[in-house]
């Protein structure tokens, strides 16, 4: 089976952001993503209350460059002036082919 590694860039955010994330991920690269409602708890400790709202997961499948994009636009746009954690990490995908060019991956 080939594998083809790409970078998984996972977002945690404020609910109320959902739709700017989403544009913002499209328009730096992203071809497709998965968003979930999570909740937990951080630094600034369990966010319960409802006024605070839902925070939500996304999740982009992405080469190296388009990754990079992502991650230093989200630490200009939104990290001084949002609760947003994001990161990324390298994982192997199969079907390699959805992933190549733009937004894809490198092929391993």
């Amino acid at each position: 089976m080939e594998l083809t590694t790409v970078k998984l860039v996972t977002i945690i955010a404020e609910a109320v952001l959902e739709e700017r994330l989403l544009h913002d991920l499209r328009h730096l690269g992203a071809r497709g993503y998965t968003v979930g409602t999570v909740r937990g708890e951080g630094t600034r400790g369990i966010h319960a209350s409802e006024w605070e709202g839902k925070s939500l997961r996304i999740e982009t499948l992405v080469n190296a460059e388009v990754a990079e994009k992502i991650l230093q636009h989200l630490a200009t746009a939104y990290f001084p002036h949002f609760a947003v954690i994001a990161y990324a990490m390298d994982v192997q995908v199969v079907r390699g082919a959805k992933f190549r060019g733009e937004g894809g991956g490198d092929r391993k």
